[in-house]
Protein backbone atom coordinates (compact mmCIF):
# COMPACT_ATOMS: atom_id res chain seq x y z
CA UNK A 1 0.00 0.00 0.00
CA UNK A 2 1.34 3.55 -1.25
CA UNK A 3 1.15 6.33 1.46
CA UNK A 4 -0.02 9.57 0.59
CA UNK A 5 3.79 10.88 0.12
CA UNK A 6 4.82 8.27 -2.17
CA UNK A 7 1.55 8.89 -4.21
CA UNK A 8 1.86 12.12 -4.92
CA UNK A 9 5.59 11.47 -5.82
CA UNK A 10 4.89 8.90 -7.77
CA UNK A 11 2.29 11.02 -10.08
CA UNK A 12 4.39 14.23 -9.93
CA UNK A 13 7.93 11.79 -11.33
CA UNK A 14 5.64 10.49 -14.17
CA UNK A 15 3.83 13.74 -15.35
CA UNK A 16 7.76 15.22 -15.56
CA UNK A 17 8.32 12.62 -18.47
CA UNK A 18 5.38 14.35 -19.75
CA UNK A 19 7.26 17.69 -20.42
CA UNK A 20 10.24 19.37 -22.64
CA UNK A 21 12.34 21.69 -23.03
CA UNK A 22 11.38 25.26 -23.71
CA UNK A 23 7.81 24.54 -22.33
CA UNK A 24 5.85 27.29 -21.39
CA UNK A 25 3.87 25.78 -18.35
CA UNK A 26 1.14 26.49 -16.34
CA UNK A 27 1.08 24.86 -12.84
CA UNK A 28 -2.21 24.54 -10.29
CA UNK A 29 -1.97 24.43 -6.93
CA UNK A 30 -0.59 21.29 -4.65
CA UNK A 31 0.52 18.34 -6.55
CA UNK A 32 1.16 20.27 -9.82
CA UNK A 33 4.16 22.33 -8.01
CA UNK A 34 6.14 19.00 -7.33
CA UNK A 35 6.61 18.56 -11.28
CA UNK A 36 9.94 20.25 -11.65
CA UNK A 37 11.07 18.42 -9.18
CA UNK A 38 11.09 15.63 -11.11
CA UNK A 39 12.46 17.00 -14.60
CA UNK A 40 14.82 15.18 -16.50
CA UNK A 41 18.17 16.19 -17.16
CA UNK A 42 18.65 18.87 -19.45
CA UNK A 43 15.05 19.74 -19.58
CA UNK A 44 14.04 23.88 -18.64
CA UNK A 45 10.77 25.06 -18.34
CA UNK A 46 9.24 28.60 -18.58
CA UNK A 47 6.75 28.62 -15.61
CA UNK A 48 4.09 30.92 -15.80
CA UNK A 49 1.82 32.28 -13.63
CA UNK A 50 -1.91 33.87 -14.76
CA UNK A 51 -0.98 36.80 -12.58
CA UNK A 52 1.91 38.35 -14.99
CA UNK A 53 5.16 36.24 -14.30
CA UNK A 54 6.75 33.90 -16.97
CA UNK A 55 9.88 32.08 -15.77
CA UNK A 56 8.68 31.89 -12.12
CA UNK A 57 11.59 30.41 -10.19
CA UNK A 58 11.47 28.59 -6.92
CA UNK A 59 9.35 29.32 -3.64
CA UNK A 60 12.16 32.39 -1.96
CA UNK A 61 13.84 30.87 1.45
CA UNK A 62 12.70 32.87 4.67
CA UNK A 63 13.84 36.29 5.01
CA UNK A 64 14.59 36.63 1.21
CA UNK A 65 11.00 37.21 -0.33
CA UNK A 66 9.97 40.21 -1.66
CA UNK A 67 6.72 41.17 -0.90
CA UNK A 68 6.15 42.62 -5.25
CA UNK A 69 6.61 38.72 -6.32
CA UNK A 70 4.24 36.61 -5.56
CA UNK A 71 2.25 33.37 -7.41
CA UNK A 72 -1.94 33.48 -8.21
CA UNK A 73 -2.40 31.77 -4.93
CA UNK A 74 -0.80 35.11 -3.26
CA UNK A 75 2.34 32.94 -2.00
CA UNK A 76 5.66 34.63 -2.29
CA UNK A 77 7.69 33.44 -5.41
CA UNK A 78 10.75 34.55 -7.13
CA UNK A 79 11.53 35.32 -11.10
CA UNK A 80 14.24 33.73 -12.23
CA UNK A 81 17.43 35.85 -14.41
CA UNK A 82 15.54 35.00 -17.91
CA UNK A 83 12.32 35.13 -16.96
CA UNK A 84 9.91 38.54 -16.86
CA UNK A 85 6.69 40.42 -15.23
CA UNK A 86 4.21 42.27 -16.55
CA UNK A 87 0.28 42.55 -15.71
CA UNK A 88 -2.47 39.85 -15.41
CA UNK A 89 -4.16 41.15 -18.76
CA UNK A 90 -0.69 40.53 -21.08
CA UNK A 91 -0.40 37.28 -18.86
CA UNK A 92 -4.37 36.50 -20.06
CA UNK A 93 -3.47 37.18 -23.63
CA UNK A 94 -0.78 34.48 -23.86
CA UNK A 95 -2.98 32.36 -22.20
CA UNK A 96 -6.19 32.64 -24.58
CA UNK A 97 -3.48 33.29 -27.43
CA UNK A 98 -2.60 29.72 -27.25
CA UNK A 99 0.96 29.83 -26.29
CA UNK A 100 1.09 27.69 -22.59
CA UNK A 101 2.20 24.87 -23.66
CA UNK A 102 1.02 22.74 -20.62
CA UNK A 103 -1.27 22.99 -17.98
CA UNK A 104 -1.03 20.92 -15.06
CA UNK A 105 -3.97 20.32 -12.57
CA UNK A 106 -6.03 18.67 -10.27
CA UNK A 107 -9.16 17.35 -10.43
CA UNK A 108 -12.78 16.53 -8.48
CA UNK A 109 -13.96 14.58 -11.44
CA UNK A 110 -13.03 13.60 -14.92
CA UNK A 111 -15.19 11.95 -16.84
CA UNK A 112 -15.19 9.95 -20.73
CA UNK A 113 -16.10 12.89 -22.80
CA UNK A 114 -12.28 14.75 -21.24
CA UNK A 115 -14.82 17.07 -19.14
CA UNK A 116 -13.47 18.72 -16.24
CA UNK A 117 -14.74 19.61 -13.00
CA UNK A 118 -12.61 20.96 -10.67
CA UNK A 119 -13.76 24.32 -8.85
CA UNK A 120 -16.69 23.79 -6.51
CA UNK A 121 -18.93 21.47 -5.11
CA UNK A 122 -22.33 22.88 -4.67
CA UNK A 123 -22.79 24.27 -1.21
CA UNK A 124 -19.40 24.52 -0.17
CA UNK A 125 -17.51 27.88 -0.24
CA UNK A 126 -15.21 28.85 -2.89
CA UNK A 127 -13.34 32.09 -3.69
CA UNK A 128 -14.16 31.47 -7.68
CA UNK A 129 -13.02 29.87 -10.44
CA UNK A 130 -10.07 32.26 -10.88
CA UNK A 131 -7.98 31.54 -14.11
CA UNK A 132 -8.37 27.95 -14.39
CA UNK A 133 -11.21 28.25 -17.58
CA UNK A 134 -8.99 30.20 -19.11
CA UNK A 135 -6.39 28.00 -19.34
CA UNK A 136 -7.86 24.81 -19.41
CA UNK A 137 -9.28 25.97 -23.05
CA UNK A 138 -6.31 28.04 -23.83
CA UNK A 139 -3.07 25.57 -23.15
CA UNK A 140 -2.00 23.46 -26.08
CA UNK A 141 -2.48 20.49 -23.73
CA UNK A 142 -4.20 19.72 -20.17
CA UNK A 143 -2.90 17.19 -18.02
CA UNK A 144 -4.54 16.38 -14.52
CA UNK A 145 -2.40 14.98 -12.25
CA UNK A 146 -4.61 13.52 -9.32
CA UNK A 147 -5.22 10.47 -6.67
CA UNK A 148 -7.10 8.10 -8.55
CA UNK A 149 -9.61 8.17 -6.12
CA UNK A 150 -11.14 10.55 -3.10
CA UNK A 151 -12.19 8.33 0.58
CA UNK A 152 -12.94 5.55 -2.06
CA UNK A 153 -15.18 7.75 -4.31
CA UNK A 154 -14.88 7.38 -7.90
CA UNK A 155 -13.31 10.30 -9.43
CA UNK A 156 -12.87 9.17 -13.08
CA UNK A 157 -16.81 9.15 -14.17
CA UNK A 158 -18.87 8.27 -17.01
CA UNK A 159 -19.90 11.97 -16.73
CA UNK A 160 -19.58 14.82 -13.82
CA UNK A 161 -22.04 15.38 -11.77
CA UNK A 162 -20.49 18.70 -10.70
CA UNK A 163 -20.21 22.23 -12.11
CA UNK A 164 -17.57 21.97 -15.39
CA UNK A 165 -14.72 24.11 -15.41
CA UNK A 166 -14.44 23.29 -19.02
CA UNK A 167 -15.92 20.87 -21.30
CA UNK A 168 -13.63 18.39 -23.79
CA UNK A 169 -10.42 19.70 -22.51
CA UNK A 170 -8.75 17.41 -21.11
CA UNK A 171 -6.13 15.25 -23.09
CA UNK A 172 -4.18 13.28 -19.64
CA UNK A 173 -4.41 11.67 -17.06
CA UNK A 174 -2.19 10.65 -14.34
CA UNK A 175 -2.39 8.96 -10.72
CA UNK A 176 -1.16 6.45 -8.91
CA UNK A 177 -2.09 3.48 -10.72
CA UNK A 178 -1.70 4.36 -14.10
CA UNK A 179 -1.78 7.09 -17.41
CA UNK A 180 -5.11 7.53 -19.08
CA UNK A 181 -5.60 9.45 -22.52
CA UNK A 182 -8.84 11.21 -23.19
CA UNK A 183 -9.58 10.28 -26.88
CA UNK A 184 -12.55 10.69 -28.56
CA UNK A 185 -13.56 7.09 -28.31
CA UNK A 186 -13.46 6.96 -24.55
CA UNK A 187 -10.46 7.12 -21.58
CA UNK A 188 -7.29 4.84 -22.80
CA UNK A 189 -5.55 3.09 -20.28
CA UNK A 190 -2.28 3.55 -21.71
CA UNK A 191 0.23 2.54 -18.17
CA UNK A 192 -0.28 0.56 -15.12
CA UNK A 193 1.55 1.09 -12.03
CA UNK A 194 3.06 -2.43 -10.75
CA UNK A 195 2.76 -1.68 -7.28
CA UNK A 196 -0.78 -3.01 -8.23
CA UNK A 197 0.06 -6.36 -9.17
CA UNK A 198 0.76 -8.05 -13.01
CA UNK A 199 -1.12 -6.56 -15.98
CA UNK A 200 -4.15 -8.44 -15.50
CA UNK A 201 -3.97 -7.47 -11.76
CA UNK A 202 -3.58 -4.05 -12.37
CA UNK A 203 -5.62 -3.68 -15.03
CA UNK A 204 -9.10 -5.50 -12.91
CA UNK A 205 -7.87 -3.03 -9.84
CA UNK A 206 -7.56 0.09 -11.85
CA UNK A 207 -11.02 -0.51 -13.31
CA UNK A 208 -12.31 -1.21 -10.22
CA UNK A 209 -11.51 2.25 -8.74
CA UNK A 210 -12.67 3.71 -12.09
CA UNK A 211 -16.36 4.44 -12.87
CA UNK A 212 -15.81 5.34 -16.64
CA UNK A 213 -14.94 1.95 -18.62
CA UNK A 214 -11.45 2.04 -19.98
CA UNK A 215 -10.70 1.15 -23.19
CA UNK A 216 -7.07 -1.06 -22.93
CA UNK A 217 -4.53 -0.10 -25.21
CA UNK A 218 -2.95 -3.74 -26.83
CA UNK A 219 0.08 -1.93 -26.56
CA UNK A 220 -0.32 -1.31 -22.50
CA UNK A 221 2.79 -1.03 -20.90
CA UNK A 222 3.77 -0.58 -16.99
CA UNK A 223 4.32 3.14 -15.86
CA UNK A 224 7.76 4.46 -16.51
CA UNK A 225 9.01 7.41 -14.47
Amino acid sequence: MMDKNQIRETIAKRVALELHDGDVVNLGIGLPTMVPNYLPKGVKLYLQSENGILGMGPKPAEGEQDEHIIDAGGGYASVLPDGATFSSAHSFEIIRGGHVDATILGAMQVDEEGNLANWMIPGKLTPGMGGAMDLVVGAKRVIVAMEHTQKGNFKILHKCNLPLTAAKQVNLIVTEMGVMEVTDKGIVLKEYNTEFGDKDTAVAAIQAATEATLIIDPNLKPMVF
